[in-house]
C-alpha cells in the first residue's frame, strides 16, 4: 500500500504504482479525512492516476478504514539531502502525516519519499517539531537515501494547531472532539 499525495507532479509516480501491481491510496485534498483507494487490476492506471480520474474511480474510504500503509510519498517545493523538505506551507501533508500516526496507519519505520527536480535540492531548510522528514529523495538523476534520518513527529501536536486551523479542517476538529483533545488546540504542552 503506498499513499501518494493528490498534487500533479505525482502523477507519473501514481501511473507506475498501478502498474506495477501496488494499492496507491490518495488523500482528498485539504484533509477531509477521507482516501481514494486505487487498487491496480480494477482501474485503469493513467485514468486513475489523475486528478479527475482517482475521484471518479477511486474507492473513498475514511482514515481509520485505510489499511496500513507501507510507503508515504509526500510532495514537496524544496528538499535537503539530510531530509528536510518544504510543501507549499498549508500544513496539509504534515497534517496527513499525524492523523495517520493517531490511527496506527504509519510509524517510525514507515519510509517517506518525495520527487522532485534536481534544481528543487537545496541547502538548508529550517524545521520545527510538526515537520515531516522525508528518508528517500527521487529526482530524475538520482536516487538519495537519508541517513541518519530526522526524527518524526508522534502524532498531532496540538500545541502547533490554531483554532482558526482547527476550524478550517472538519475531519480534524470532529476527531479532536471525539477525542476528548479539542480543548488542548493551541496550549503549551503540560498546560
Amino acid at each position: 500500500m503506498i499513499k501518494v499525495n493528490p498534487d500533479s507532479p505525482q502523477r507519473p509516480l501514481r501511473e507506475l504504482a498501478l502498474r506495477l501491481g501496488k494499492v496507491v491510496l490518495v488523500p482528498t485534498p485539504r484533509l477531509r479525512g477521507q482516501f481514494y483507494l486505487l487498487e491496480p487490476g480494477r482501474v485503469d492506471p493513467v485514468e486513475a492516476s489523475r486528478i479527475s480520474g482517482f475521484t471518479r474511480l477511486g474507492e473513498v474510504i475514511d482514515v481509520e478504514s485505510a489499511p496500513r500503509i507501507d510507503l508515504v510519498v509526500a510532495g514537496s517545493v524544496a528538499v535537503t539531502l539530510d531530509g528536510a523538505r518544504v510543501g507549499k506551507g498549508e500544513g496539509f501533508s504534515e497534517l496527513e502525516y499525524a492523523m495517520l500516526r493517531e490511527v496506527g496507519k504509519v510509524n517510525d519505520d514507515t519510509p517517506i519519499a518525495t520527487t522532485v527536480h534536481d534544481l528543487q535540492v537545496v541547502d538548508r531548510i529550517p524545521s520545527l517539531p510538526f515537520d515531516v522528514p522525508v528518508d528517500i529523495v527521487a529526482t530524475p538523476t538520482r536516487l538519495h537515501y537519508v541517513n541518519p534520518r530526522r526524527p518524526r513527529p508522534p502524532g498531532l501536536l496540538l500545541e502547533f494547531l490554531t483554532r482558526e486551523k482547527v476550524e478550517r479542517t472538519p475531519y480534524l476538529r470532529n476527531y479532536l472532539l471525539r477525542t476528548g483533545r479539542y480543548n488542548l488546540v493551541g496550549r503549551p504542552r503540560g498546560l
